[in-house]
């Protein structure tokens, strides 16, 4: 659809991957229009309906997760709807599918174009090693790996307490450059783009592209923290025939 995003990346041409928008679908508010959440209060038909027009939009099979803030990584499945995070697959047309309304979804390739992979990462997944979880299940060099920040809460909205500051230096200093402190005594203005990318770079990941997005100011997506009753919006990457 036209609405839809496509990830800048220089990633082969049979690397596909895009993230929908709240435009082109038949729910209706507080789920308008293209939800894609069946988790959501929203009614089954309608998101039964916008996930059979993502589906035939893309061309593809959609591999699903019931997300749960962890780091469990499993190989993409059309067939089945595991708990888990993250998800790949080096499988032509199974699309790897993040639901998110203000967490980060982060998208992965390989520069050869064989293998692909996508998680899920609100701060808890991000500082509990969700995206290094999903660079152990791609086994690619981190020289040879592509890796897309699609859009999340922004510095700017993402107001946290202490203990997440506490969670992400625990394990690398260096995140303390990611918390700037707010008007709020003892609270902190966070930045999930920042915390990533530190994340990846201890990993040895250089080509880290995306990020400056801001679901909670940008109408284009659901934000559970501009409207906590509200729909999921998805990102997708997927092997294409050569």
């Amino acid at each position: 659809m036209d609405t839809w995003l496509a990830p800048d990346w220089p990633a082969l041409a049979r690397v596909r991957a895009c993230v929908t928008t709240r435009t082109g679908g038949v729910s209706v508010a507080p789920f308008d229009s293209f939800n894609l959440g069946d988790h959501v209060g929203d009614e089954p038909e309608a998101v039964a309906e916008n996930r059979r027009r993502l589906q035939s939009g893309l061309g593809c099979e959609l591999a699903w997760l019931r997300q749960v803030h962890g780091v469990t990584v499993v190989l993409a499945d059309p067939a089945l709807t595991p708990e888990a995070d993250a998800c790949w697959t080096d499988r032509v047309g199974v699309a790897c599918a993040i639901l998110t309304a203000d967490c980060l979804p982060v998208l992965f390739c390989d520069r050869a174009g064989t293998r692909v992979a996508a998680a899920h990462a609100g701060w808890r997944g991000l500082a509990g090693g969700v995206l290094e979880a999903t660079l152990d299940a791609l086994a690619v060099a981190p020289q040879e790996l592509l890796v897309w920040l699609g859009p999340a809460i922004g510095p700017a909205a993402f107001e946290v307490g202490p203990e997440v500051r506490e969670a992400f230096l625990e394990h690398h200093p260096q995140a303390a450059a990611a918390f700037v402190p707010s008007r709020n005594p003892g609270r902190f203005m966070a930045d999930l783009y920042r915390l990533a990318r530190i994340r990846l770079a201890a990993r040895g990941i250089e080509a880290v592209h995306g990020g400056g997005f801001c679901t909670v100011r940008d109408e284009r997506f659901y934000s559970y923290r501009r409207t906590p009753r509200t729909g999921r919006f998805a990102s997708l990457v997927w092997l294409a025939a050569p």
